[in-house]
């Protein structure tokens, strides 16, 4: 034997070593009538079938039953013929005859002068695989559904910061498209200055896993594509894939409600203004006779004077000329202060808290609230704390939640046989306590649980607004507003707000 026919002969033997040796696939082969004439372990283990059992048999025993009544073996071999291979994703049955899907290749084998010789085949199951492509195409398409349907801007990113997926909301708030930005750093949807810096915090999370919004969320600046920038609720989560971090971030457009904040607390001005215009109509008539008494006071001081300047001449008709028009001009003032007063009081304007005396705050609203008290028999008593003397409020504001209560003590006490109302100020901590007493008949037990509730009054022609805006007042200054029984009778109410006191009680 020649040293070239012994090199044949070495690979032919590594050559059916090798095939022998593959246990991973079917390998076998077929006559030109498809009957198998080798059989391997790699055909046995997959098929179940034994060399013994098929070697001989025709090799349609592997087809399913669908597929030899429509003739797809022969077509096979037909095809395998006239182009030397054919291949293809098909159905095979083992020898317990459970299916699996098997990329098949069948090969035509000829001799040197082109005679058909038999055919060589190859299964390889590939059932899982295919299974686990399917359900990665369903959870793309899942996925894909998500993005089309969440309410919230939904965008992945990498550790890069490159968009992976762009959700339809986030098209909608944006301005962009999918295919717009995907592969694009999404600090392009940022203004300056936090465009340049996501890079570097991206960067330094990785570094030092130190979190600004990742896992925590918060309030941020997105940019549209038109260059319009919006406030936005940005939470970001985390993951893992493929061995590389992903990050997901859900957005929330707060332009609406913003704006709708806006509008609320521009009602709220407006009911509170509403409010004081309305105490004011009630208060009309004891207002007239309020400052009719300045007026008339006036009156008759100038007609005094006028008869004394007719004796001129009488040098001790002089001082009391003075003192009729000394009198005069303070009764004027004091009907001035008290117009100007009210008009404070109704005028509308902005929030804009100061540090005030309180006990002024209390005085002033006190001759609002309880104008005519004295007329009515009504005694009014005041105990203030030294250590409560300034306060950080909006003072018309503050003065309208006194008025409130002072008007309704009065009320409370008008036809009772003991009519007091006490006014306390007390240090509690950092804030002041501002109590209201009254000896009225007390509130009545329907009213006590809504009693700060808009539209809930135990009065017969009350709207219920002016505890209601009270509360509002009172929880925009930082406290708390609540009534409770009076040990001596009646009702106390009580609210709270921030102390402007420096070094008093702060042990």
């Amino acid at each position: 034997m020649t040293e070239s026919q012994q090199h044949r002969a070495r690979l032919k033997e590594q050559m059916a070593l090798f095939v022998e040796s593959t246990t991973d696939r079917a390998l076998f082969l077929i006559d030109p009538a498809g009957i198998v004439t080798k059989w391997t372990r790699g055909a046995e283990l997959l098929t179940g079938w034994r060399a013994d059992m098929i070697v001989g048999q025709s090799f349609e025993l592997l087809y399913t039953s669908a597929d030899r009544e429509a003739r797809r073996p022969s077509a096979d071999v037909a095809q395998a013929t006239a182009q030397s291979v054919s291949r293809d994703e098909e159905w095979r049955v083992r020898s317990d005859g459970s299916e699996f899907l098997a990329d098949v290749t069948l090969v035509a084998l000829r001799g040197p002068d082109g005679t058909l010789l038999g055919f060589g085949q190859s299964i390889h199951d590939i059932t899982r695989r295919r299974a686990a492509e399917q359900a990665q195409q369903q959870s793309e398409l899942h996925f894909r559904s998500i993005l089309a349907t969440v309410p919230s801007a939904m965008i992945v990113i990498d550790d890069q910061g490159l968009i992976l997926s762009f959700s339809a909301a986030a098209e909608r708030l944006f301005g962009y498209t999918e295919q717009e930005v995907t592969g694009r750093n999404v600090s392009m949807l940022m203004p300056s200055p936090d465009r340049e810096r996501h890079d570097e915090y991206l960067a330094s999370y990785q570094r030092t896993g130190e979190r600004r919004i990742i896992g925590i969320g918060r309030i941020v600046t997105g940019q549209r594509r038109d260059g319009t920038q919006f406030p936005m609720e940005l939470s970001v989560g985390e993951a893992k894939s493929e061995g590389r971090r992903i990050f997901t971030g859900f957005i929330r457009d707060l332009t609406a409600q913003q704006l709708a904040e806006l509008r609320l607390k521009e009602l709220q001005s407006e009911l509170i203004h509403v409010s004081r215009v309305s105490a004011m109509g009630t208060m009309a008539s004891t207002l007239a006779h309020e400052l009719n008494q300045p007026l008339t006071a006036i009156a008759n001081y100038l007609e005094a004077g006028r008869d004394l300047i007719d004796a001129a001449d009488d040098p001790d008709a002089r001082p009391y000329l003075r003192e009729a028009v000394d009198e005069a001009a303070r009764e004027a003032l004091r009907a001035g202060q008290l117009v100007r007063r009210l008009r404070e009081f109704v005028a509308r304007g902005e929030t804009e808290r100061g540090v005030h005396d309180l006990p002024t705050v209390v005085d002033e609203s006190t001759r609002l609230g309880l104008l005519g008290a004295t007329e009515n028999g009504i005694r009014v008593f005041t105990e203030y704390d030294v250590q409560a003397q300034r306060v950080l409020v909006d003072r018309v504001q503050i003065q309208q939640v006194l008025v409130n209560l002072l008007r309704n003590a009065g009320e409370a006490v008008a036809g009772c046989n003991r009519r007091e109302i006490t006014i306390t100020t007390r240090r509690d901590d950092n804030c002041v306590r501002v109590s209201v007493a009254d000896t009225g008949c007390g509130l009545a037990p329907d009213v006590a649980p809504r009693l700060f509730q808009a539209f809930a009054s135990g009065k017969e022609l009350g709207m219920g607004l002016g505890l209601s805006i009270s509360r509002t007042i009172v929880e925009a200054h930082g406290g708390r507003i609540w009534a409770e029984p009076n040990p001596n009778g009646g009702t106390i109410f009580h609210f709270t707000i921030m102390s402007a006191e420096t070094g008093v009680g702060d042990e």
